[in-house]
């Protein structure tokens, strides 16, 4: 068993490809090496990923196993998607971001530092199944930097995630949510301030007094 790989990829120094893998594969419509992918150093992509062609991904990427990754995804420097997660076309990832197990991402933007925790949902089309302008519509979510997602989330399109905010477990979002405050429930309301979550264990002030969090998160 090996790796297919397609033409014109390009793969930094030292980043490992475990067998098997697809990397570069055409997107439906196109021809083999009409779509470039990048992926930057010092990588490592975890077997029974396919990265398909058209993506450009910076240093430091880490997947789990069974990753999806299609087309028109751009991704910055050290993050890491986890296993049988799902990025369909159009996500635009930032630095440092953390994308747990089984999660499902359609045209969503992630800003720095975001952590989305497992089996979290983000919705891009309000009248499934079929309309031909949804692309033009809501579109996906955007999550601001220091934005904690918990685990079973789903995100409704369109919606705006505030900076430094947190999203409880379980929790439907469906409307905007301002920056630096809690939000749990579905729909999801905003429970408290960031700065009135409680260290249950008093072994910090708060909790996300630690980096990257702390004062460079406000």
């Amino acid at each position: 068993m090996n790796n297919v790989l397609f033409e014109n990829i390009r793969i930094g120094e030292g980043t490992v490809i475990d067998v098997p893998s697809i990397i570069g594969k055409p997107p439906r419509g196109r021809r083999e090496g009409e779509l470039g992918l990048s992926i930057g150093k010092s990588g490592h992509v975890r077997p029974f990923t396919t990265i398909y062609a058209g993506s450009r991904i910076g240093d430091f990427f880490q997947t789990g196993q069974g990753v999806s990754i299609r087309e028109d995804n751009v991704i910055a420097d050290n993050v890491s998607i986890g296993t049988n997660s799902v990025l369909e076309f159009g996500n635009n990832i930032g630095d440092f971001c953390r994308v747990h197990s089984s999660c499902f991402m359609e045209m969503v933007t992630l800003g720095r530092h975001v952590f989305v925790g497992p089996n979290v949902v983000f919705t891009d089309d309000p009248h499934p199944m079929g309309c031909p302008r949804y692309k033009e519509c809501k579109g996906g979510a955007v999550v601001e930097d220091y934005v904690k997602i918990g685990a079973h989330a789903t995100i409704l399109p369109g919606v705006r995630i505030g900076r430094n905010s947190l999203i409880g477990a379980g929790s439907v979002v469906v409307d905007d949510v301002p920056p630096d405050t809690v939000v749990a429930g579905n729909p999801a309301k905003v429970i408290k301030k960031m700065d009135e979550l409680i260290c249950f264990k008093g072994f910090f002030e708060r909790p996300y007094v630690w980096p990257p969090y702390g004062e460079e998160s406000r």
